[in-house]
């Protein structure tokens, strides 16, 4: 009998290890169809979801009901799966190389349950080979078992985007891989049971990781151009949203755009790459051209927000309040990891304007003990500029006549609008976008 039908049968249980925006859904698609473990070291939010909240707020208390789950933090408990999924952070440090401490950690915890006959399978984004070099090791000697003879190995990356209710686990193609053609074939059987957009078979693990990392490196690359051409193009005094439209009525134009890429993927995977590629001895330049770029862009808004409040009027930056709408790191999520809107403030900061942060999503507690900064209830008005940074739902109804009552200035003030959402729609104020 495969582990599949076992797990159909629920004669053997699933558990995943690792409950956030990634581990958590696809915990909960499982528990629709088989028996689940829900594993965190976090008893806190394991008290949460077993009252049906999610942590991360990005699932209702609806997406709780009819499944087949247990949450835990019990190593007693964990030790009753046949088949282990692992969804850790794997962030990168301050001097942007990779912190494999989650996931080495969930590995440790993984390997003194593991028993003879089980599957562990990584979801985790790493650089190629880092499932079989890092993770594996330590498998083996946690559990004393050995891969192959005793257990079976795989990779199998996420693909979740966080606020998307149109793209979702279950609908977006999985690639899945595994250390022997047995263990590919059953990783790939298993996950069949919740994915009905259908499992791509990488020809290996490595493959597998390879194809994961790419993809946000093609995307952080790609944005990256769009911002360049963003610097250009305000040297020129042209709109860059009006070029790219422009530019998009040509079948073949690749649809990017520019703006601040942080997040817990685009912005960070790339530098996994990076580091593989420079320890094997060739140091990439496209690459780390763009992520130079990116990560360049929030001090860039700040300066040119400030340049915009000097040219206009004559007193000191020290008398200056600035507006920033928007803190997360994209659009309708509360998901404040590596929020790139924080480099503006910050960089706001230096030059002693006073900024106040509005957010409808993100926790004020949170960016306070995250970067040193909080929320206000509502925006108190007379501001000499206003940035919307991030275009949440909540923002794209508001008109001019909104701006010109907080600013300053009224009708003379000054509107940043990074992603261009009210290009078109702004006559009187001072305007601008990337």
């Amino acid at each position: 009998m495969s582990i599949c039908q076992d797990l159909l049968d629920k004669k053997e249980k699933l558990a995943v290890i690792g409950l956030g925006y990634v581990g958590l859904p696809i915990a909960l698609e499982f528990a629709k169809k088989i028996s689940v473990i829900g594993f965190d070291i976090n008893e806190k939010r394991v008290e949460m979801m077993r009252n049906n909240i999610d942590p991360s707020e990005e699932l209702e208390a609806k997406d709780f009901e009819g499944t087949d789950i247990e949450f835990t933090s019990s190593l007693d408990k964990l030790k009753e799966a046949k088949f282990y999924v692992v969804a850790v952070p794997t962030p990168v440090d301050e001097h942007k190389v990779p912190d494999l401490t989650p996931l080495t950690a969930a590995s440790t915890t993984v390997g003194k349950v593991l028993k003879k006959g089980d599957y562990v399978v990584f979801e985790s984004t790493v650089y190629p080979g880092c499932t079989e070099e890092d993770c594996l090791p330590i498998l083996e000697q946690e559990s004393g078992l050995k891969l192959g003879a005793d257990f079976k190995l795989g990779y199998s990356p996420e693909r979740i985007n966080p606020g998307d209710k149109v793209h979702t686990l279950a609908n977006i193609m999985k690639v899945a891989s595994g250390s022997d053609d047995e263990a590919a074939d059953e990783i790939v059987k298993v996950y069949e049971i919740v994915i009905t957009a259908g499992v791509h078979r990488a020809a290996t693990i490595k493959v597998a990781e390879a194809a994961k990392i790419i993809e946000n490196t093609q995307r952080d690359v790609n944005i990256a151009l769009m911002n360049e051409l963003s610097l250009i193009f305000h040297k020129m005094d042209i709109n860059t949203f009006d070029v790219l439209e422009a530019a998009g009525t040509k079948w073949n134009f690749l649809n990017f755009f520019p703006g601040l890429v942080g997040g817990h993927c685009i912005g960070v995977d790339p530098y996994y790459l990076t580091y593989k590629s420079m320890e094997l001895g060739y140091e990439p330049k496209v690459i780390l051209s763009g992520r130079s770029v990116n990560d360049n862009m929030g001090a860039y808004v700040a300066k040119n927000t400030v340049q915009s409040i000097i040219k206009q009027e004559d007193k000191k930056l020290s008398e200056a309040r600035i507006l920033v709408m928007g803190a997360t790191f994209k659009e309708n999520v509360s998901d404040i990891r590596n929020s790139k809107v924080a480099d503006v403030i910050n960089e706001l900061k230096s030059y002693s304007v006073t900024v106040e942060v509005t957010d409808p999503y993100a926790d004020s507690d949170e960016l306070n003990e995250e970067y040193g900064f909080g929320l206000v209830s509502k925006p108190s008005g007379n501001y000499d500029a206003i940035i919307v940074a991030v275009n949440h739902e909540d923002y794209l109804t508001l008109d001019e006549g909104y701006f010109k009552g907080l600013s300053a200035k009224g009708k003379d003030g000054i509107l940043v609008d990074l992603k261009g959402i009210y290009r078109g729609k702004v006559k009187e104020m001072s305007y601008w976008s990337l």
